[in-house]
């Protein structure tokens, strides 16, 4: 609306801004009056665009902070009501995690008692580990060395990586049993060699490595000595 306004009032200022053509000297009265109208339009015309701006913008103003009170009010309500409903889709998904570790416990239970014949290598592989950790401990190695073998193709590590692969699953788990093995192949080399430091290392590596693998795969409770 200003706008127009202005452009109007610049159309009809360069009237004023000149000099007045000289009124016909037959009708002097006419010039004066058309002249006065003019003049009379122009100081409209400018006190309107005085006025209007400054109700335009309180009435703006009134308008924007009603706005934004009412938007503040309704955003408030808005972003707890999607609280709320954030919270309560963690609820589901912590509840829905919960029932699939259930149920995955409830299938490595099941495979563990379906699998005694892998069990009883594991639980040997616990006893055997017992007797060589008190044989280092007690600096008989040679007494470790006897319970090891002398190698890793002994039956009873061919029969516990059997009982690995079975009831291993996951990624970590045979991760752990790729650590396990190595750390007992260190162990049996280091016992052959009489290194007792190095028995004493490969010896905690072998018993942490396959203690997380028993965790990982349910079996903690299941097994003897742990």
């Amino acid at each position: 609306m200003a706008k127009s306004l202005l452009s109007t009032a610049k159309t009809i200022l360069p009237l004023t801004s000149s000099s007045p053509s000289p009124c016909p000297s037959s009708s002097p009265n006419t010039c004066i009056k058309s002249n006065s109208s003019i003049i009379t339009q122009c100081k409209a015309i400018s006190e309107s665009l005085r006025l209007s701006s400054p109700i335009i913008t309180k009435r703006n103003l009134t308008i924007n902070l009603t706005t934004i009170l009412t938007l503040s009010l309704a955003d408030k309500g808005f972003f707890d009501a999607e609280a709320a409903i954030l919270e309560a889709e963690d609820d589901l998904e912590l509840l829905e995690r919960v029932k699939k570790d259930k149920q995955k416990r409830i299938e490595r239970q099941e495979l563990v008692s379906a699998s005694p014949t892998e069990t009883a290598y594991l639980q040997e592989l616990v006893y055997k580990l017992g007797k060589v950790g008190q044989a280092i401990k007690d600096n008989k190695l040679s007494v470790a060395s006897s319970v090891l073998g002398s190698t890793t193709n002994a039956d009873y590590i061919k029969q516990v990586n059997r009982a690995f692969t079975k009831l291993s699953s996951s990624p970590e788990e045979k991760t752990e049993v790729d650590t396990f093995n190595s750390a007992l192949a260190s162990l049996i080399t280091s016992v052959s060699q009489r290194d007792i430091k190095s028995s004493k290392i490969a010896f905690v590596s072998s018993v942490v490595s396959f203690e997380k693998w028993t965790t990982s795969a349910g079996l903690v409770g299941q097994l003897q000595g742990l």
